[in-house]
This record gives C-alpha cells, sequence and structure tokens, in this order.
C-alpha cells in the first residue's frame, strides 16, 4: 500500500491535538486532549514539559487508532507549536530541569528593560526582525540559567538542552538522538539571526548563553530524524511555528499573500518573499516556513484579544449563554448604534503596543443594548485586524512590495459570517474561508509531505487549496475609512484612559 498520509502533531496554548490528513488534504481522524495551566504568581504562566509530551503521545495514537490506519501508513510525521514558550532539560536523562515558561509569562520583563538600555534595541531589531520583549524565548532561557540551581554551570559544561515545544517534542520522539529546531521557531527566539538563518553570537553573548544549549536549526521541511513509538518507524519531516505553519496551510508562498488566524487572539502574516521587510508601522520581521535552504520572510501583528472577548460576553458579562449565540445576538440590530468597543483587557498588541491601554466600551446612550455592545465586541476583532493589514499595505508600498488582494482566514472566529463579512467590508479586498480550516495542522503535514516527496512541489499543495465560501466587500470606501477613522478615535479615549 502507497504511504500517502500524514500525521500532524498540534501542540497548542491549552491542549494538544492530533491530525491524520489523507495527501489530498483531507481530514481522516482528530483527537484532542487539554493539560493544565500553572500560575505560579501575577504575570507568570507555566506548563508541564512531561503533561506536554504525555497529551501529545496520547492523542497521536488516539488519532492513528481512529484512522484505521498503522504506522506503517503514516509517511511522515509533521510538528507544530505554541510559539516561544521554552524548555530547558537534561540532556543525559531527558529531564526538565523547570516547568516550561509560556509566551505569555512576563517574568522578564526586568531584563528586558535592561537590554534597552544597554541600547541593543537596533541591534535586536536589525538581527532578528523582532523587540525586545518579554514574549520572546530569549529572556526566559536566561532566567532558567539563573533561577534554577546549578544550571548556568550544568550549561557550560555542555550538559542542557533549551527548545522551544517543537525541540521538545522531537527530543521525546527520537528518544534523545535528535536535539534541533526549524527555522521558523528559531526565529521566535530573539537569538536568532534571520538574514544569515544561524544564532547570533552578539545577542548570545549580550544574554550570557551558551551555544552548547542551542538545537540545531534547519528547514521548515526536513528529515529531522525518525521515532519509532508508534510500532514501525515514521521520519519526522516537517516542523513549523504554529502562525507560519497556518501561513503554509494556507498556501500563501507568494510575497503579498495573507492570512489571519481568528483564535482568542487574532494573528496576521504576509508573506514578503526572499525579502527582508522591516515595518516602520508597528509590525514585527520574522522567517516564514522555508521549504528549503533560501530564506524566506513575512510581517507579522498580532492582537492580544480576539476572538477572547466574545468569550467575556459569555463569562464576564454573561450577556451569551454560548460564544455561538453571539452572531444571532449582534444580528438582532443593525448597526452599534455608535457604540465603539475596544478590548484592550491585556493592552494593545500590534501596530500599537501600548502594555498600558485598557479596554473601553463608548459612545454608550439611553438607547444602547446589550445587542449593540455584541455587535460593538464583534466588530472590534475586524477594526483591530484591519489596523494590522493597513500596517502592512504601508510596509509593503513603502519596500516596493505588493499588498495583499485578498485575505486568507482560519479559526475558530472565521465561522462567523457576520464577521467575516465585516471584514471584508473594512479591507475593501475578499476575505476568503478555505473548504479545511485546520490550516496550522495541515500546514506542518504539508512541510512533512515535502520533506519525505510525497509531494512535488509547492504548485501541487496550492492547487489543493480550495475555498469554502468568499466575502466580497460591498460597504463604499468612504464608509469604510469613516469607520476606521472612529475606531481609532475609540483606540486613543482606550490608551488614553
Amino acid at each position: 500500500m502507497a504511504k500517502d498520509h500524514l500525521l500532524a502533531l498540534d501542540q497548542g496554548t491549552s491542549s494538544s491535538r492530533a491530525i491524520v490528513f489523507h495527501r489530498s488534504g483531507r481530514i481522516v481522524a482528530l483527537a484532542q486532549r487539554e493539560f493544565g495551566q500553572i500560575y505560579p504568581q501575577p504575570g507568570w504562566v507555566e506548563h508541564d514539559p512531561e503533561e506536554i509530551w504525555a497529551t501529545q503521545f496520547d492523542v497521536a495514537r488516539e488519532a492513528l487508532a481512529r484512522s484505521g490506519l498503522a504506522a506503517g501508513d503514516i509517511a511522515a510525521i509533521g510538528i507544530t507549536n505554541q510559539r516561544e514558550t521554552t524548555v530547558l532539560w537534561q540532556r543525559g536523562s531527558g529531564r526538565p530541569l523547570a516547568n516550561a515558561i509560556v509566551w505569555q509569562d512576563r517574568r522578564t520583563e526586568p531584563l528586558c528593560a535592561q537590554l534597552r538600555a544597554q541600547g541593543l534595541a537596533e541591534t535586536v531589531r536589525a538581527s532578528t526582525g523582532l523587540v525586545i520583549d518579554p514574549y520572546f524565548s530569549g529572556t526566559k532561557l536566561r532566567w532558567l540559567l539563573d533561577h534554577v540551581s546549578g544550571a548556568h554551570i550544568a550549561a557550560a559544561h555542555g550538559q542542557l538542552a533549551f527548545g522551544t515545544v517543537d525541540s521538545w517534542l522531537l527530543w521525546k520522539l527520537c528518544e534523545g538522538r535528535v536535539h534541533a529546531s526549524d527555522v521558523s521557531n528559531a526565529a521566535r527566539t530573539m537569538l536568532f539571526d534571520i538574514r544569515r538563518n544561524c544564532w547570533s553570537q552578539e545577542l548570545l553573548a549580550a544574554l550570557h548563553i551558551p551555544e552548547s544549549v542551542l538545537p540545531r536549526v534547519f528547514p521548515s521541511s526536513h528529515v529531522y530524524g525518525q521515532t519509532r513509538l508508534f510500532g514501525a518507524p515514521i521520519p519526522v519531516a516537517g516542523i513549523a511555528g504554529d502562525q507560519q505553519a497556518a501561513l503554509f496551510g494556507q498556501a500563501c508562498f507568494d510575497a503579498g499573500m495573507a492570512k489571519n488566524t481568528y483564535g482568542t487572539g487574532c494573528f496576521m502574516l504576509m508573506h514578503t518573499g526572499r525579502r527582508l521587510e522591516h515595518s516602520a508601522n508597528g509590525l514585527v520581521a520574522t522567517a516564514a516556513a522555508q521549504p528549503g535552504p533560501t530564506p524566506e520572510y513575512a510581517l507579522e501583528g498580532s492582537v492580544f484579544i480576539g476572538g477572547a472577548v466574545v468569550q467575556w460576553l459569555r463569562d464576564g458579562l454573561r450577556a451569551i449563554d454560548s460564544s455561538a449565540a453571539v452572531q444571532a445576538l449582534a444580528e438582532s440590530v443593525p448597526d452599534t448604534g455608535g457604540v465603539a468597543f475596544v478590548p484592550a483587557f491585556t493592552g494593545l498588541g500590534a501596530p500599537y503596543w501600548d502594555a498600558q491601554a485598557r479596554g473601553a466600551i463608548v459612545g454608550l446612550t439611553r438607547g444602547s443594548t446589550l445587542a449593540h455592545i455584541a455587535r460593538a465586541a464583534l466588530e472590534s476583532i475586524a477594526f483591530q485586524s484591519a489596523a494590522l493589514l493597513q500596517a502592512m499595505a504601508a510596509d509593503a508600498a513603502a519596500a516596493g512590495g505588493a499588498a495583499p488582494s485578498e485575505l486568507r482566514v482560519d479559526g475558530g472566529a472565521s465561522v462567523n459570517d457576520l464577521l467575516m463579512q465585516f471584514q471584508a467590508d473594512l479591507l475593501g479586498i475578499p476575505v476568503v474561508r478555505p473548504e479545511v480550516t485546520e490550516t496550522t495542522a495541515l500546514g506542518a503535514a504539508y512541510l512533512a509531505g515535502l520533506g519525505v516527496g510525497l509531494y512535488a512541489g509547492r504548485d501541487e499543495i496550492a492547487a489543493q487549496w480550495q475555498p469554502q465560501r468568499r466575502f466580497e466587500p460591498t460597504m463604499a470606501r468612504a464608509e469604510a475609512a469613516r469607520r476606521m477613522a472612529d475606531w481609532e478615535h475609540a483606540v486613543r479615549q482606550a490608551r488614553a484612559g
């Protein structure tokens, strides 16, 4: 029997998932399991690395069992993962030295402030494309080396291994034989020179991190090793961080193609091809998933509160019984009645980068109802995403590149037709929802398939991408501009408050 199936391991912030895909991109089987969130003190977020591994391994076996396939039927495994989350373990025993520090964790802000004071912001931006922020992995690793007893000495003697979650899963799958990562995850550490595709010696020195703890870095499509844990050897042949994997799964392979993932937050990436374009409009530059040795890049913007605003309506305001009910409530009124909702519960991300901003509902009158607030909450997701696309278009224009002609969408909130139509109206370009919305896992599967020669190339993958619905803009551009101006006015009030 030809091996025409792929297994994607999708390790997220709150759950581990596994999906078996046919080479056509069709989902054959899926399994998912949540795991614990650890909050030792305010601003700290941790995961148990062993629980991450245990849940991921269990769902992989469960998905295989549900598919009716044996390990010998799987052509390759692809890994996609929550990015920036940091794990440090012993090379000899494979035992983690501490809990993983999650990407959301803010404990290293004092160290980041020191690095900024030392004048390293421009060095970091020029080399990594990033801003100095606790979000990224480098300062998390430095914190572990400083605060876990004996870690600094053990690292200096080559006894420790650092990795983002992809590296940790790869190590476990290959039973300690492989310590590696891909460029898209390495690019999120604040230690990796994305121009040269190598670790930055200058930044390693600035953070006092020995290179011996770091994984080897390969293209995103590469045979990293084999796992024998499922009954027959399976090559692990694709790795990408979740947002880059989604960009790949959406077949956004050319400069100017963009996707937006509507999850708890929103993550928009625009491919910039082989050109590294630094943003002048509040975005970060990053490595895209890289099938071969040639560097490829993307601009990225992150919205902190996307679909989470609907959860707040449900759990905080108790305006709805379920998240799915928000569309009906919002559609019960023709518009927001002048209400604007800026969900800056944890500050504002790109393109504003204002950690002090706080949530605001403005424009309330005696005629305002829960339905108006619900509609404004839903629209806030589209407004924030529109601000990201405007920043991307401005950066593209300044660099002489192409701006997106359509936006491909995925994630939980992308199923909301009202939101997607409003998004298209604001942007003035079509918003396209694909047939397969599990694009993160699909991207990892495609990268693995390329790694073992299951696909002839990206053209074959692009031909498989199919739209499920296309939302065409219907709003007049002058009206869209007025709505965006009203939104920016509301943002200024949230930032001032």
